[in-house]
């Protein structure tokens, strides 16, 4: 290449790291995610540059995510009925809730406007084999519609009985919609979802396939690790399990089923997210949100809460942060991938250091070889605090749970980690009830017997090597 071209090509590599340096600098995001953005590109400019392209564009106030979100309510309102959206919408059920949690269920409603439903029953299910036994059954005596909503949705021999269940009522004249997420399951061809829509299914991938720069980095970086299915309207499940064997015989994870009023929000949820990937409802929504029935002592409190990139705030960031700070006795909680935003972090060493008892329990070994290392590299701080960790020694955990003072719950998809916090679209659920509460707490404490306890002693006497790994890690643990 002739030495002027050299001098022009130099010069526009200067000028894109320049702007892109502007661009990531201006950014209203975590200042830790901008520092890691800006090391990246420092050191390997180019790569750097398609990374952030790829991966580090923020799409909270983006123009077309707005007008996608404006777009569902009027088709919502336009097709519920005044009851359903009283469910959703009028707040009747919040007044139940302790005065102290008030403030905690009018920050929740900011994601989406749903609040608190009553006349709910929760079975907490931390058994893949029983969430397994129990899906199937509900499938086969659905009557009207099945709707599921997955992050991971594999081949393996369970996955692929409940397949074959859903294509089976769909045969039958069951509505059945289907959405998979486009990254998280790659490597399924497309044939395995032909057969589904062969059979009568509704299957639409998540993410919008036109091109552009914009969608690009939407398709490969924000990922639907929701996990939802809703069955004739009166029967939902949400929580941390996917659809695998993983789930089902290895792993040990936290799921609920659901039956009452709260099943109306995660179909809400639920018919947003198909809307805008594609798919379409014909009929009215009147059907999909039928009256629940009232059962004796059947009235736990609860509030689904989805978060997305699209939403002008990180609600369940926000969310866990006010649990944290607002706990005066303790706080357990179970996580595969502890990766906190500064304020998350810096609200669990507030909590520890004015004596609320805070328990942090974790895999001692993670699904992939970089967890461990960015998991890790926050135990000296949190241990220094007074934090208590407990790494489970068995296969992998998975759950994903807070309980907190013998009354707030909280059972979901997200993890403690920059991407479940900030990028993904996920679902957690918020539960007030003392019953549920102490049932999380024996769950937790049950757990601590297969776990060993990490202490300050212990961490400040490992090797050097595993030190500097971990500091590695924590630079770019925003990336995460």
């Amino acid at each position: 290449m002739p030495p002027f071209l050299n001098h022009i090509v130099s010069f526009l590599l200067l000028l894109i790291i320049i702007g892109s340096l502007l661009v990531i600098i201006t950014d209203e995001r975590d200042s830790g995610k901008k520092i890691s953005w800006i090391l990246v590109i420092v050191f390997i400019p180019v790569a750097g540059i398609i990374l952030y392209i790829m991966f580090g564009f923020d799409i909270r106030r983006s123009r077309e995510y707005n007008t996608r979100k404006r777009d569902f309510l009027k088709f919502f309102h336009s097709r519920s009925d005044a009851g359903t959206r009283h469910v959703l919408f009028g707040n009747y059920a919040a007044q139940k809730v302790r005065p102290e949690y008030q403030e905690l269920i009018t920050l929740l409603s900011k994601s989406n406007g749903t609040s608190v439903t009553d006349n709910n029953s929760i079975e907490i299910i931390t058994s893949g084999k029983r969430k397994f036994e129990a899906l199937t059954q509900d499938i086969l005596n659905a009557k009207h519609h099945i709707h599921v909503e997955y992050f991971l949705f594999k081949k393996d021999r369970g996955s692929k009985m409940i397949k074959q269940l859903l294509m089976q009522k769909a045969k039958e004249g069951v509505k059945v919609r289907f959405i998979y997420e486009n990254i998280a399951n790659i490597n399924i061809r497309p044939k395995y979802y032909k057969e589904m829509r062969k059979a009568g299914v509704e299957v639409v991938s998540f993410t919008d396939p036109k091109f552009s720069i914009f969608r690009l980095s939407a398709l490969l970086n924000y990922r639907n690790h929701r996990k939802i299915v809703v069955i004739d309207g009166t029967v939902g499940y949400t929580g941390g399990m996917n659809i695998s064997d993983d789930y089902f015989i290895r792993w040990r994870d936290t799921h609920m089923r659901i039956t009452g009023n709260a099943v109306a929000s995660l179909q809400y949820s639920f018919i947003n997210t198909f809307i805008n990937a594609g798919g379409k409802i014909e009929e009215g929504l009147k059907p999909y949100f039928p009256e629940q029935k009232k059962r004796a002592g059947n009235d736990i409190l609860m509030q689904i809460v989805p978060d997305q990139p699209d939403d002008r705030w990180p609600i369940l960031q926000m969310g866990t942060i006010w649990t944290v700070e607002h706990s005066r006795d303790y706080i357990y909680i179970q996580t595969p991938y502890f990766v906190p935003p500064e304020p998350l972090l810096m609200a669990l060493k507030a909590a520890a250091l004015k004596g609320t008892d805070v328990r942090l329990m974790l895999p001692q070994k993670p699904d992939s070889i970089y967890m461990g290392p960015a998991n890790r590299a926050y135990y000296k701080e949190c241990l220094e605090a007074g934090i208590r960790i407990y790494e489970w020694t068995g296969t992998f955990i998975h759950s994903k749970t807070i309980v907190s003072d013998d009354y707030l719950s909280v059972i979901g998809s997200a993890n403690m980690d920059f991407r479940s916090l900030e990028i993904n679209y996920e679902v957690n659920s918020f539960i007030y009830s003392k019953d549920i509460a102490l049932a999380n707490k024996a769950i937790f404490f049950k757990d601590m017997e297969k776990c060993r306890e990490v202490t300050l002693r212990q961490w400040n006497q490992r090797p050097w090597y595993s030190k500097m790994g971990q500091h590695v890690m924590q630079l770019f643990a925003p990336l995460l």
